[in-house]
């Protein structure tokens, strides 16, 4: 599976996420923090289903990825930490995890697989 295939939904996700926390809470720190990172990942993966289609990794939009969904597991496990809250810190320090690890086995495995060209 490509990086920009779970990218891009995880991007949606926090922007979502972040602009529901403002209007329910009036939270800065949820439209700044979710919206902002959410559309910065959704950049990234933009980035890299770009280089997918020229036949070419993105590993700028890689790293970003992976710099995204790791703070994001940091600070959200943190807050999880002190509030035993599941929604939202849990949930999405969970999913940064999971995306943390996909991407840094999307590095180690040199990125995303570009098939043989049909003949």
């Amino acid at each position: 599976m490509h990086d920009f295939c779970f990218t891009i939904p995880y991007g949606l996700v926090l922007v979502i996420g972040g602009v529901i926390g403002y209007l329910k809470k009036g939270s800065m720190a949820s439209l700044g923090g979710g919206a902002g990172t959410g559309l910065v990942l959704i950049f990234a993966g933009y980035l890299s289903l770009k280089a997918f289609e020229k036949r070419k990794n993105s590993f700028l939009g890689l790293a970003i990825e992976t710099v995204c969904a790791a703070i994001l597991t940091f600070v959200m496990g943190q807050r999880y930490m002190q509030t035993s809250k599941i929604m939202p810190a849990g949930i999405v320090a969970g999913i940064s995890a999971l995306m943390t690890l996909f991407y840094l086995y999307k590095i180690a495995t040199g990125g995303n697989h570009i098939p043989a060209k049909a003949e």
